[in-house]
């Protein structure tokens, strides 16, 4: 039966139905539901791993251990497994391993835009790109057939648009498959001397998977009655052109997007009058296409910065829309900000307030940076907030100013335990803030290492913070309520002025989790508001002046009680619980 489905979503679904058997992940957007929608499938093992490496060698052993498996993350996580994707393309696999990768044109919720085909070429690995979720379904059950014919790990490369977006699939019936596990030393065992001979085959196999590309029918051209242009494109982009130009131009789709196709190139090449490349981010395909010779339009018409639209596609083109109707209407922005009564808003005023040299990290708290708290100074990727600020205060960056470094809870445990051990080890000053709100909450509350639940909501081992960073060497460990203004501006004045590493954990769970009981919305008295905006310096949404006087939203409002210690006058005060 036909049905809709996200494009992540109609990935598990390939995966459910191609016989994988191990998940393991770590939550990125616009990757994250493709692990909580295979989840739900009682065949297949599922796990939320510390971070990307970890998932990704996870998934390897079971690939060794004969069973299908799939890790998947975001484009900047794959940079966080880049170590073992590298090796694992010369050792390859025993059963079909995939390796899902989403990216993020626009920048919709990363801190780059990087284009991930680029290690698909480096790693020599082969990828294959949906533009659907029909095919979002059918590629990843095809890359489990090549990653076995082909002995190799198999990306499946994914982006926002065909992640977040519904199309038509039809579900079919899922297939076991189990391999033998056989010691082979020469195969995995990656020592220089191993490793060389399998250079030699991954080269080999990189040519007959490129070979493959040429008659594939995921690669292929679709016919039109003006053949004064000939486009190729993929994934999203090829959405575009057929809303913009439907059958009128030949299009070349390309569903293989390493190894690309070369005579296949080429005869389309001749075809035409004149080629134009529509890819997003990089000129992927396009410098394949000039490496082989041909002149194409590619970047001097479509940039590599910034996420594609039809209206772009049309513009660029020169053509209208088939339907003749375009997206006209200014769609007015909406800056982000953190959610009423979240736990982490207290803890950036108090940092404002005090001046302090704030390193920050990768997670929903990075919205501190935003006026009018903006408490930090940096972000750069998951983890680096401890190095950071190591770094910052051996080099003297920290003489005559308290610094501390901001690191969630989840994203701790990711990768910032190794910061952590190195400020210890090397003797470092400074004071880092763990904002713990229970749960991994930029991506969509998935659980982690420190919440005591896995990823289907059973009990799980609980990391200790506390115990974890003394266990590291950190001697003055420390634990404050957000909500409390004049505990958290003590514990900061306190622990930047010692002349040692430090810990405070900034602990409360985040206000969005169902199980969180609010107390009743704050009380606006406005006889006693002489608007003076005290209460604005936080950036509550559900704070507003309206005709001078301090206004709350009681649909907004989580009755926290922040903004009533900041007013001298009493004009915000908490209701009385009946």
């Amino acid at each position: 039966m036909k049905t809709l489905m996200l494009g992540n979503e109609a990935v598990a679904r390939g995966l459910y139905e191609g016989g994988c058997s191990f998940v393991s992940s770590y939550p990125g957007t616009p990757s994250t539901e493709i692990t909580e929608c295979v989840a739900v499938y009682q065949e297949v093992y599922a796990e939320w791993a510390p971070n990307e490496k970890v998932a990704m060698e996870a998934a390897f052993g079971a690939s060794l251990a004969g069973k299908r498996s799939f890790c998947a993350m975001k484009h900047v996580g794959l940079n966080v497994a880049a170590d073992p994707l590298f090796t694992i393309a010369y050792t390859g696999v025993n059963a079909g391993m995939i390796i899902g990768v989403a990216d993020d044109a626009g920048m919709h919720s990363s801190q780059n835009e990087q284009d991930s085909r680029h290690y698909a070429r480096a790693a020599k690995i082969p990828m294959l790109e949906p533009a659907d979720s029909a095919e979002a379904l059918a590629f990843t059950k095809l890359a489990y057939e090549l990653s076995e014919q082909y002995d190799t790990p198999v990306f499946i490369k994914m982006c926002t648009r065909v992640s977040h977006s519904q199309s038509i699939v039809e579900p079919g019936q899922r297939v076991e498959v189990s391999r033998k596990y056989e010691k082979n030393p020469q195969k995995y065992i990656m020592m220089p001397g191993n490793a060389k001979m399998r250079h030699p085959f991954v080269e080999e196999r990189t040519r007959k998977l490129a070979q493959w590309a040429e008659t594939c029918e995921i690669n292929r051209i679709e016919d039109g009655t003006d053949r004064s242009i000939g486009i190729i494109t993929s994934s999203t982009s090829y959405q575009y052109v057929k809303e913009v130009c439907g059958d009128k131009y030949p299009v070349m789709k390309l569903g293989m997007i390493w190894p690309l196709p070369q005579q296949k190139i080429k005869d389309f090449a001749a075809s035409v009058d004149t080629l134009v490349v529509v890819e997003e981010l990089d000129s992927f395909i396009e410098t394949h296409c000039k490496e082989l010779g041909l002149a194409c339009v590619g970047k001097e018409k479509f940039s590599c910065i910034g996420e594609f639209s039809q209206n772009l596609v049309a513009e660029k083109l020169g053509v209208d829309t088939v339907s003749g109707t375009k997206l006209d209407a200014a769609i007015p922005n909406r800056p982000p900000v953190m959610c009423a009564g979240c736990p982490h808003r207290g803890l950036f005023y108090t940092l404002a307030k005090n001046k302090v040299t704030a390193l920050g990290d990768i997670g929903c708290y990075t919205l501190g940076a935003v006026p009018p708290l903006a408490a930090l100074d940096t972000t750069i990727c998951m983890g680096a907030s401890i190095s950071g600020m190591h770094g910052f205060v051996k080099s003297g960056g920290g003489e005559g100013r308290k610094v501390v470094a901001v690191i969630g809870d989840s994203t701790f445990m990711h990768s910032g335990m190794t910061g952590l051990v190195n400020m210890a080890y090397n003797e470092s000053c400074g004071t880092v803030i763990i904002v713990d709100n229970s749960i991994t909450g930029m991506t969509g509350h998935q659980q982690n290492p420190t919440t005591g639940f896995n990823l289907k909501g059973d009990p799980a081992a609980k990391i200790d913070l506390e115990t974890l960073c003394r266990a590291v060497g950190i001697k003055r460990v420390r634990v404050v309520d957000p909500y409390n203004l004049a505990e958290c501006d003590a514990a900061i004045k306190e622990e930047t002025a010692v002349n040692e590493p430090s810990v405070i954990i900034s602990r409360r769970p985040c206000a969005l989790l169902k199980y969180v009981k609010h107390k009743k919305p704050i009380i606006a008295d406005d006889h006693k508001c002489v608007g003076c905006k005290a209460c604005m310096k936080i950036g509550c949404p559900a704070i507003s002046i309206v005709d001078g006087k301090a206004k709350i939203d009681n649909t907004l409002c989580t009755g926290c009680g922040v903004c009533a210690q900041l007013c001298k006058f009493d004009a915000l005060q908490a209701a009385k619980e009946a």
